[in-house]
C-alpha cells in the first residue's frame, strides 16, 4: 500500500485549506467557470457517499446562499451607516428621531426591500409618527384603576351575551347556551328571574328603553319579547378588591375548576313569551329594539336579518344582502339606524330615517370574521373582527376608518362607554382591554388564578348609570363580572 510522504500530505492539507477559506471570501469578481472549477477541485479532493452530480448541486445551492448573506450584510452595513449620519445631524440640530423623517428617501427604499432580521426591526421601530395604525402593545403613561365589584354565577352552560336595563330598577341580563337568560341583582349578585321559554341556546338579551321587556334571540330559529317584574333584594357590603390595571404583570393561566352549576336557589321562572317573532330560516344569533321600542330588528344565519312591529308581530323589512351567517346587529341610540355584521368579512349600515324608502351601504374593512359592529352616542361605528382588529369609523365618512386598533386575539362582541367614549374588547384569550376612541389603549382588566375569565370572554356591556359596577363582561366559564373602572382624565384626554 503506497504511503504518502510527509511534505506531500502538508501540501495536500494546505491546498485544502486554501480552498475552504476561499468559499468564505467575496466572489464578486470570480466567473462562474471559475466558481465551477473550484467547487470541481472540492469535490474531487474529498470523500463522500453522495454521488458527484448531487454533491455539486449542493455546494452550488451553498454557494447561492452564501453571496445572498452576504448582499444583506453589506447592505446592513449601510443602513447603520446612514442611519448614524441621521442620528449625528439629528443630534447637532438639537432635535429627536422622528419616525416619519427616518421612513422617507433612499432609507425607506432600502428597507422595503430587505429581508434581514436588522432592516425589519428598522422598519418596526421607526415607523411613521402620523400612522393611524395603534398598536395594541403601547404601554400606557398612567395606570387605571379596575376592582372586581361582583361574580354573577348560576348557569349550567356559557353565556354569549349580557345587557343593563335603562330603566330602573337596574337590572342585569345574561344569556346562556344553556337554553335560558336570567336577570341578576347588580349590587347583590342574586339572580331575581329565570326565562326558560326557549327551546335552544339564549344568543343575545337586550331590554325594552322605557318598559320592563326583554328581547332574547335563540337557536330555536325564534326571537322572543317577554316581560319581567323584579324587587331588588338589600344590598350586601362589598370587599374593596381593588387592582391596578397593569399590562406587565403575567398573570397565571391556571385554570379553576368549574363551578357545580347547580343554579340559584329559589329563582322564579317564566316560560312563555308575550310576543314570539317567527320567520327566520337558521339561528338567531342576534336581536335588538330600533329607537322608541316599537319595532325590533333580528340577525339570522340564514343571512338575513329582519324588523318586526312589536305590537302586530309581523315582518315589516327583510334585509338581504349578506354573502354569509349574520354574527350581531346593532341599533342607534337616537336614530333609526341598524347596522348588521357577517361572517362575509363586511357590516352593513341600514337607513329607515325615511319612511318611503331604506337604504343600505357595505363597507368592507376587515379581512375576517365581523363578530359585531355598534353605534356610539356621536357620529361613529367601531367594528370588531376575528382578523384581530378593531375599526372606529365616521358616519359622515366611512371610506376609511379613522383609528384602528390590532391585537393579538380575536375580537367578540364589543361595547363603547356612551359618558366616557371607552371601547371595551373582550377576546378571545381571555382577555378584556379598554380602548379609547383614537386607538390608544388605557387599561387591560387583571386575569388570574383569583379573579378574572377562565375561559373565551364573549361579550362585554357598559352600565352609566350604576356607582358599584359600570362594566360587565361574560365568557364561556358560565360566569358574569361586575367591574368598577376608574380612568384618570387626565388619561382619557390622551
Amino acid at each position: 500500500m503506497p504511503v504518502e510522504s510527509g511534505s506531500s500530505a502538508s501540501s495536500r492539507q494546505a491546498k485544502q485549506k486554501r480552498k475552504s477559506h476561499s468559499l468564505s471570501i467575496r466572489r464578486t469578481n470570480s466567473t462562474e467557470q471559475e466558481r465551477t472549477g473550484l467547487q470541481r477541485e472540492m469535490l474531487e479532493g474529498q470523500d463522500s457517499k453522495l454521488p458527484l452530480s448531487l454533491r455539486s448541486n449542493l455546494l452550488d445551492l451553498f454557494g447561492q446562499i452564501e453571496r445572498e448573506f452576504e448582499n444583506l450584510y453589506i447592505e446592513n452595513i449601510e443602513l447603520r451607516r446612514e442611519i448614524e449620519t441621521l442620528n449625528d445631524r439629528l443630534t447637532a440640530e438639537g432635535q429627536t428621531i422622528d419616525g416619519g423623517d427616518l421612513t422617507k428617501g433612499a432609507l425607506k427604499a432600502k428597507a422595503s426591500h430587505s429581508t434581514s432580521q436588522l432592516s425589519q426591526k428598522l422598519k418596526t421601530t421607526y415607523k411613521a409618527s402620523t400612522s393611524k395604525i395603534v398598536s395594541s402593545f403601547k404601554a400606557t403613561t398612567s395606570r387605571a384603576v379596575c376592582q372586581l365589584v361582583k361574580e354573577y354565577v348560576g348557569h349550567r352552560d356559557g353565556i354569549w351575551d349580557l345587557s343593563v336595563t335603562r330603566i330602573q330598577p337596574m337590572v342585569l341580563g345574561t344569556a346562556s347556551a344553556d337554553h335560558s337568560a336570567m336577570l341578576w341583582s347588580i349590587e347583590t349578585g342574586k339572580c331575581l328571574l329565570k326565562y326558560l321559554g326557549h327551546a335552544g341556546s339564549v344568543n343575545s338579551i337586550k331590554f325594552h328603553p322605557t318598559e320592563q321587556m326583554a328581547l332574547t334571540a335563540s337557536g330555536d330559529q325564534t326571537a322572543h319579547i317577554w316581560r319581567y317584574t323584579v324587587q331588588l333584594p338589600t344590598p350586601q357590603p362589598v370587599a374593596d378588591i381593588t387592582t391596578p390595571c397593569d399590562d406587565d404583570i403575567d398573570f397565571s393561566d391556571k385554570d379553576e375548576a368549574d363551578g357545580d352549576g347547580d343554579g340559584p336557589n329559589e329563582c322564579p321562572s317564566i316560560r312563555v313569551s308575550s310576543t314570539t317573532l317567527r320567520s327566520h330560516q337558521g339561528v338567531v344569533i342576534a336581536a335588538d329594539w330600533l329607537v322608541g321600542g316599537k319595532q325590533v330588528v333580528t340577525a339570522s344565519w340564514d343571512r338575513a336579518a329582519n324588523l318586526y312591529d312589536v305590537e302586530t308581530s309581523e315582518l315589516v323589512h327583510s334585509l338581504t344582502g349578506h354573502d354569509q351567517e349574520l354574527t350581531h346587529c346593532c341599533t342607534h341610540p337616537t336614530q333609526r339606524l341598524v347596522v348588521t355584521s357577517s361572517r362575509d368579512t363586511t357590516f352593513r349600515l341600514w337607513d329607515f330615517r325615511d319612511p318611503s324608502i331604506h337604504s343600505v351601504n357595505v363597507f368592507q374593512g376587515h379581512t375576517d370574521t365581523v363578530t359585531s359592529a355598534v353605534f356610539t352616542v356621536g357620529d361613529n361605528v367601531v367594528s370588531g373582527s376575528d382578523d384581530r382588529t378593531v375599526k372606529v369609523w365616521d358616519l359622515k365618512n366611512m371610506r376609511s376608518p379613522i383609528a384602528t386598533i390590532r391585537t393579538d386575539s380575536a375580537v367578540n362582541r364589543i361595547s363603547v362607554s356612551v359618558n366616557q367614549r371607552i371601547i371595551a374588547l373582550p377576546h378571545d384569550n381571555r382577555q378584556v382591554r379598554l380602548f379609547d376612541m383614537s386607538g390608544v389603549r388605557l387599561a387591560r382588566l387583571p386575569r388570574s388564578n383569583r379573579q378574572g375569565h377562565r375561559r373565551m370572554v364573549c361579550c362585554s356591556a357598559w352600565c352609566e348609570d350604576n356607582s358599584s359596577c359600570n362594566l360587565f363582561s361574560c365568557g364561556f366559564d358560565r360566569q358574569a363580572i361586575g367591574w368598577n373602572i376608574n380612568i384618570p382624565a387626565l388619561l382619557q384626554e390622551k
